[in-house]
């Protein structure tokens, strides 16, 4: 049973009110001061009222835009990813072989979910799902589910090019990021950084893997 994202029994939780549009570089601001906010604090500790006043605008402008905190929540995850879905870009597709492309891509999921401030957002979202499990949900779509979604068209997009012999596109990013990740993820929550070395022999052997079993070659 799927847990709803959001509670609020008021309309504009979903829909925007009437009136003028947010204006875009303030819409940013709003969303990157909440991001600081959710990557430092946490949900439980951070207010609508700190947010406002980070980004300069009044608690009723993020409320008419954003319906509630959770909203803005998932506002704040999407523009995190958004740093890592830019390498599934299919407009912008890189250069080089298929084994390269996919080095490049091991090589930004495990930099970007190494860095600290997500490594202490993720244990912080973690343990307050305990108590909000409807946070956990709104994490996993406004983020993870997002990124996989976008990293399986990008997969799709490659074997539909012949470069990869991929049937399940969705099966086949989760095996990849799996891979990718290792036990270097484990042991990054759990305070045990890894070298530099053997996170990079991981990512080679993870990209070699994936082509022996999906390569057209």
């Amino acid at each position: 049973m799927n847990i709803p994202i959001s509670s609020n029994p008021n309309p504009s939780a979903e829909k925007r009110k009437a009136g003028r549009p947010l204006d875009e570089a303030k819409r940013q601001a709003i969303i990157a001061a909440a991001s600081d906010r959710f990557m430092r604090d946490g949900f439980a500790a951070t207010s609508i009222e700190q947010v406002a006043a980070d980004a300069g605008v009044s608690k009723v402008t993020i409320y008419n835009h954003f319906g509630d905190k959770r909203g803005l929540f998932s506002a704040s995850v999407e523009r995190e990813c958004e740093k890592m879905r830019g390498h599934f870009s299919l407009d912008e597709l890189p250069s080089g072989t298929i084994e390269e492309r996919l080095t490049v891509i091991a090589q930004a999921m495990f930099a970007f979910l190494s860095r600290p401030e997500m490594i202490q957002f993720e244990r912080r979202i973690a343990a307050e799902t305990e108590k909000e499990p409807g946070l956990g949900h709104a994490f996993l779509e406004a983020g993870p589910w997002r990124m996989k979604a976008a990293f399986s068209a990008w997969l799709a997009h490659a074997s539909e090019k012949g470069e990869l012999l991929i049937p399940d596109p969705d099966l086949a990013a989760e095996q990849f990021a799996s891979m990718a990740k290792g036990m270097g993820d484990l042991e990054r929550r759990f305070g045990a950084a890894s070298p530099e070395a053997e996170n990079q022999e991981r990512i080679k052997g993870a990209v070699s893997v994936f082509l022996a079993a999906y390569g057209a070659n």
